[in-house]
């Protein structure tokens, strides 16, 4: 009887078990994959502008990332960045240091000029004459891991305004990135990726930007009395922008003006319903960027009237572009949405205003600099350039006067530290012995040893750093105001079963990587080091 009972027993527990492994394979069978991940960085979102806008928001856009979405209300780069090497920083989960991309522009010392950092001579360009590639990006992407892991039969594309951009959110293994040119208008691209979609030919011949942008406006999207906290002298005068065919810069107008943002989403939401993206068999991808900087054509110092529309606006096209993914996959897709942090303006306080003012011009210093080494070791050209707070010592002269690089450095630093307006002088040997700031750690890896400058210098806040080292005309040598600024910035997660969750203390954005990474299931870029933010 008893073994009667035993086998039974043991029946039933072989019924129980087996049951219960075939619930757990079907509860498996069941999470299936994200069909789509659409990532989107936005240059220059503050938090703070979310905050105060959130009433005039609607429920599809920005309220939908703050109801639904994991925030993190602190996203941290350690240092100011520019966005191609912010973008860098989210896409790789690693630092400057080694991915590479410190900024869009590096100095060429042999050539004595600025020139892009993804500059590829090889690489020829579609409906441009750029040549870019995403070459010098060192490391693997999260696209790139996205588009290995498919095996090559899921899509990844990227669009952005500035090419640089375009070609980091696409990384090595896209099957393709796009953005306009600066030229002609045109949605461009480069024969580094294979695929150009028939609908970048079409919208280029059919309804090119160059025939539109003539049409367009920039005004308030709402009557100017409902914009909060705008004071009555702001209120009296609501803006216009045009982009008329005489302007010889108006695409680079357009490209900072909310008007780039209706751009992109059209071109994504086409995207996604003409190539089929989210219907494939296995996790496509489509990374965007975004700008919500401030508006440096505008006609008054006070553009916050500028500034409070583009975050309307984008509000809007990310409610629109939200609805698309959401039709296109059923909601079974995940967004991640990350923040750059502001930059420095280009526009002084008014003089009325009685704000101490100064020029900290980089020629004169350069001169100063090269005159005081002449004395100390002869006659030379001992400077050789200067680029976003990096001096450039000739350091092939130095070599072949056999003198001790690292001594004349320290004498070059000691030097610009007491020239008028400056704040701090370190030479590239106290910034990779961590011996520079408070953010010590921080400025050693967000710049790249291979295109960093002898002397990094910082001005005074309220300074107007004057970039009149050489003849260069490229944009990034604007004259800027020094402004010390946040180096943090919101970010957000959408993704299925993943419930709301809020960090506030600041987040090492180099988690965002591989934190996509567990969700979508695939391994982490390459260089990867920080753990995943634990957000289940």
């Amino acid at each position: 009887m008893s073994r009667i009972n035993s086998s039974l027993q043991s029946r039933i527990a072989i019924v129980l078990i087996a049951s219960m492994v075939g619930m757990t394979l079907s509860g498996v069978e069941n999470r299936t994959s994200p069909r789509l991940v659409v990532g989107i960085v936005v240059e220059g979102l503050q938090a703070d502008h979310l905050n105060n806008l959130r009433d005039y928001f609607t429920d599809g856009g920005f309220k939908r990332l703050l109801r639904d979405g994991v925030i993190i209300a602190n996203a941290d780069y350690g240092t100011s960045l520019d966005p191609v090497a912010a973008s860098a920083m989210v896409m790789t989960g690693t630092s400057p240091s080694v991915n590479g991309i410190s900024g869009r522009f590096i100095y060429d010392v042999e050539g004595h000029r600025l020139q892009p950092t993804l500059l590829d001579e090889n690489s020829i360009g579609n409906f441009t004459n750029e040549t870019y590639s995403p070459g010098k990006l060192l490391v693997s992407t999260i696209a790139d891991e996205v588009r290995i892991a498919g095996g090559g039969v899921t899509n990844v594309y990227a669009i952005a305004p500035d090419a640089q951009q375009a070609l980091i959110l696409g990384g090595h293994a896209a099957n393709s990135a796009f953005w306009i040119n600066d030229t002609n208008g045109n949605w461009a691209t480069t024969t580094f990726y294979r695929d150009v979609p028939s609908i970048i030919g079409g919208r280029n011949r059919l309804a090119p930007l160059s025939s539109r942008l003539d049409t367009i406006s920039w005004t308030p999207l709402l009557p100017v009395v409902d914009y909060p906290d705008l004071p009555d002298h702001l209120k009296r005068y609501p803006f216009r922008y045009v982009f008329s065919h005489g302007k010889e810069d108006r695409y680079a107008m357009m490209k900072q003006s909310a008007i780039v943002n209706n751009e992109v989403t059209s071109l994504a939401i086409d995207f996604i319903n003409t190539l089929g993206l989210g219907k494939h068999d296995g996790t496509d991808m489509l990374n965007l960027a975004y700008t919500l900087v401030p508006f440096d054509y505008a006609k008054n110092r006070d553009n916050r009237l500028e500034q409070m529309d583009s975050y309307l606006r984008l509000d809007r096209n990310l409610e629109q572009l939200f609805s698309g993914i959401d039709r296109a996959t059923g909601g079974n897709s995940v967004i991640f949405l990350v923040a750059t942090p502001p930059s420095s303006t280009v526009r002084r306080d008014d003089e009325k205003w009685n704000i101490p003012y100064g020029e900290f011009s980089t020629r004169k210093a350069g001169s100063l600099l090269n005159m005081y080494l002449m004395a100390l070791y002869g006659t030379g050209e001992w400077v050789s350039g200067y680029h976003h707070g990096h001096f450039f010592l000739n350091n092939k002269l130095i070599k072949d006067n056999n003198l001790d690089a690292k001594a004349i450095r320290s004498e070059a630093a000691l030097f610009i530290a007491r020239m008028s307006g400056v704040k701090d002088v370190y030479t590239i040997d106290q910034i990779l012995a961590g011996n520079a700031t408070d953010k010590a750690n921080a400025l050693r890896r967000n710049i790249h040893i291979r295109t960093a400058g002898d002397i990094y210098v910082n001005v005074i806040p309220g300074w107007e750093i004057v970039n009149d080292f050489d003849n260069s005309t490229d944009t990034s040598a604007k004259n800027r105001v020094e402004r010390i600024a946040a180096t943090t910035a919101p970010a957000f997660i959408l993704a299925p079963d993943v419930s709301p969750k809020q960090f506030d203390a600041p987040v090492d954005v180099r988690v965002i990587a591989p934190t996509v990474a567990r969700i979508l299931r695939i391994r982490s870029p390459n260089a990867a080091a920080a753990a995943a933010l634990q957000i289940n």
